[in-house]
């Protein structure tokens, strides 16, 4: 039987907030003047989720037993929401930081792709940071100079590869820093969510030399919310949740696993550390009713669904305005559609300090399915600053019913939306 290429053994990894050296020797003599005095640590900025100060040198294990083994050519996903460890998984197998328990072996040159421009000199060319970053992951000269035209080409970057990096975006970062991790021929690519700063045909264009790696017997772990592209491109997934592994199993059932999660009560969207926004507007609350007004679970395909969003706000004065965007999504995220009050010309000014804004679907077009409702409120005069938004939706089922008031009724085979028409036949 074939050797994993890696093996994680109850890997766990503790910090001691406040203790963590801060890089610079002044900052750490700031921190200590402040802790004789008495005062507030000027260098201590870690925030719980509730807005309280987290003490000096309290425990955090952003990881506890986290165990598994990777096989050659295998494309693993680690899927969890934000804050769950995965990052930190992550920074451990690249070795950029040691587990405080556990062990882990790994056989092969390992690339790894955990953020914008790591291993790049900002004073150096896009040329001259390909050597270098070539070299800190393992490769001679003569092989980087071999593939040298490969990653110029894939990355597009032919008319700026003699520029300084510091002048390249984000996106021109990722470009670049993804043609050389992915065309150094590692036996093991590292790849985290890094590739949502590129552009929607770059990210497509990685996704398929990803494809192409495995199929060379190289293995990959790769991070992502976008879960459409996990279970895409990988076989097998695990599943973070608080630092532990809650699943581990097909890509397509760890991201069932994680959606289900996400929908299975309104505690993701009840948490703060799932909201952003000022929050001088804030949704507390998303209900559904029917056409008679009556509270219910479920929405029907055809008959008629009200979105309630319970809110409440700050201002002193009555709110000078607000555009409230909400959107349909599938459970493995994909929009189905969205609506905001301004596209129908509706102006939601002198709102009331509390109240509902109901949105109001007379006819749902969606088969029978799970899906989410997620909203964004931004200021109508603060050139759109955002109030409030939760990336974890609301759950919404709809059952099956005669959306074309023919007797038929149609179930999610049908797609992802269900619109009517008319049908004819005419001579020639």
């Amino acid at each position: 039987m074939m050797e994993p290429v890696i093996r994680v053994e109850n890997v766990s990894k503790r910090y001691r907030l406040g203790v963590i050296n801060r890089g610079m020797l002044y900052r750490d003599i700031q921190s200590w003047w402040a802790r004789l005095w008495k005062q507030e640590d000027p260098n201590s900025p870690v925030i719980s989720n509730h807005h309280k100060r987290i003490e000096h040198g309290d425990e955090f294990w952003a990881l506890r037993d986290i165990s598994f083994e990777v096989k050659q050519g295998e494309t693993l996903g680690i899927i969890g929401r934000n804050g769950a460890g995965k990052s930190t998984l992550l920074k451990i197998l690249s070795s950029i930081t040691s587990p405080t328990e556990g062990r882990l072996a790994m056989r092969g040159r390992v690339a790894s792709l955990l953020e914008v421009g790591t291993g790049f000199h900002p004073e150096l060319t896009g040329r001259e940071n390909v050597f270098l970053n070539g070299a800190i992951l393992g490769m001679t000269k003569s092989e980087i100079h071999a593939k040298f035209d490969q990653i110029v080409d894939f990355s597009g970057l032919e008319d700026f590869i003699d520029t300084p990096v510091k002048r390249y975006s984000s996106g021109m970062y990722v470009r670049l820093a993804f043609s050389v991790a992915a065309h150094l021929e590692p036996e093991i690519l590292i790849v985290d969510e890094v590739l949502a700063v590129g552009d929607a045909e770059f990210q497509k264009k990685c996704l398929g030399r990803m494809g192409e790696v495995t199929t060379e017997g190289r293995t990959v772990l790769f991070v992502s919310h976008n879960m459409p592209a996990v279970q895409t491109l990988c076989s097998r997934a695990i599943l973070i949740h608080d630092g532990e592994t809650r699943f581990d199993g097909s890509a397509k059932d760890a991201v069932n696993e994680y959606l289900r999660r996400n929908a299975a009560s309104r505690e993701g969207f009840l948490d703060p550390a799932n909201r952003q926004g000022s929050g001088a507007f804030l949704v507390e609350d998303i209900y559904f009713t029917n056409a008679e007004g009556e509270p219910v679970n479920e929405g029907v395909s055809g008959d008629t669904l009200n979105l309630h969003f319970r809110y409440k706000h700050n201002s002193s004065r009555r709110f000078p305005g607000l555009i409230l965007s909400v959107a349909i999504m599938t459970r493995d995220q994909i929009c189905i559609f969205g609506h905001r009050n301004t596209v129908k010309g509706v102006a939601f000014t002198n709102l009331p300090e509390s109240g509902e804004i109901v949105l109001s679907i007379p006819k749902l077009p969606l088969p029978a399915n799970d899906y989410e409702i997620t909203y964004s409120a931004k200021s109508e005069i603060r050139a759109g600053e955002r109030l409030d938004s939760c990336h974890v939706g609301v759950p919404l089922t709809v059952r099956e019913g005669d959306f074309y008031g023919s007797g038929t009724v149609l179930g999610s085979e049908s797609g992802l939306c269900l619109v009517d028409g008319e049908w004819s036949v005419r001579p020639n």
